[in-house]
């Protein structure tokens, strides 16, 4: 993406979100559409609306909760990981993170991402020779992995969850996980394998990872590794597509998964609790806030400064999100994987 183009864009954000000042309760935007929250127990109250929290004409993916109620969340088109405060503004949180996809936050503070480098589509680079790569960025800049043990290069990534042990799981195709001192083990591959997110539950003994209608649960050991691999739960009112996207846990250990329908609440021992419908098409969520009773979910397509959906220039990919957020019955799980 060429320099002018980049700024062009930017400009337009700083307008789309300036024009997006209500919330989304008090009106349908372009390409939104009206949505009836049901009542979860424990979940979500009866009345409960999205409120509209952060929009943007690049990605806002792979996010994750932080202490003083704010939420970051990876975007790979400005190479960064951006910060939405408790009071809803946006910062630079770490710049120089190359094609940022997700990010995750082990007890010691240890911040996790997948570099897709150059892999974007929206690049348009015949190829790409920089190597993807799992990295620590904080406290301080380390690589764990940029290859599998048999030396084949990682692809273009998707999702990472920090183990607390100071490595973290990661997906792509299959699920895999990258230890503290940057070997690289298989949790899962192969028979038909699509993976996509993954999370801990609250005491880190189980490991949840999307795979299409299905999602998948692993016993985690004290050392990190998994076994016991065995379907959790079903995703019964996807129809086509890829299936589940991102997830989160509350503190009471139900799983939250986004797909086409909204995102789908699980009991810890996988009964469907409901789907809570989303505006626009959801893909990655998580608990902040005040006593992290504030669900977010990141959402793709934004109105553009005219007010009308936007539609990216010819050859760049459509990446434009938007950030929502509710006021929820449930408590996100504040800690986390020590």
């Amino acid at each position: 993406m060429s320099r002018m183009l980049r700024t062009v864009m930017g400009m337009a954000v700083l307008a789309a979100v300036a024009a997006l000042t209500a919330p989304a309760s008090a009106q349908t935007l372009a390409g939104e559409k009206a949505v009836a929250i049901p009542a979860i127990a424990g979940v979500t109250a009866t009345g409960a609306q999205w409120d509209l929290a952060w929009a943007g004409l690049m990605t806002a993916d792979g996010m994750v909760g932080t202490d003083d109620g704010g939420l970051l969340f990876a975007q790979e088109q400005s190479n960064s990981i951006r910060k939405l405060t408790a009071d809803g503004q946006e910062q630079i949180y770490l710049s120089g993170v190359a094609g940022a996809g997700a990010v995750s936050i082990d007890a010691k503070g240890r911040l996790f991402t997948v570099e897709r480098t150059c892999t974007d589509p929206g690049l348009n680079m015949p190829s790409c020779a920089e190597l993807t790569r799992v990295v620590q960025l904080a406290p301080e800049r380390r690589l764990l992995a940029n290859s599998f043990a048999d030396g084949r290069t990682l692809g273009r990534l998707n999702d990472v969850m920090a183990d607390g042990l100071g490595g973290a799981y990661f997906t792509v195709g299959g699920v895999y996980r990258a230890s503290a001192d940057g070997k690289v083990s298989v949790v899962a591959e192969g028979d038909g394998i699509f993976t996509n997110g993954l999370v801990l539950s609250p005491d880190g003994k189980t490991l949840y990872v999307t795979n299409r209608t299905t999602i998948m649960a692993f016993d985690v050991r004290g050392d990190g590794s998994t076994a016991n691999r065995r379907d959790f739960a079903s995703l019964d009112k996807e129809e086509g597509g890829f299936g589940g996207d991102g997830m989160a846990v509350d503190n009471q250990g139900r799983l939250y998964v986004t797909a086409a329908a909204g995102i789908y609440v699980f009991d810890k021992g996988g009964a469907q609790l409901g789907i809570i419908p989303t505006p626009r098409p959801a893909i990655t969520l998580a608990f902040s806030g005040p006593g992290k009773q504030t669900l977010y979910v990141g959402t793709m397509g934004a109105v553009g400064p005219d007010g009308k959906a936007w539609t990216t220039p010819k050859g760049v990919r459509n990446v434009a999100m938007t950030i929502y957020r509710m006021k929820t019955l449930a408590t996100g799980f504040k800690g986390r994987p020590k």
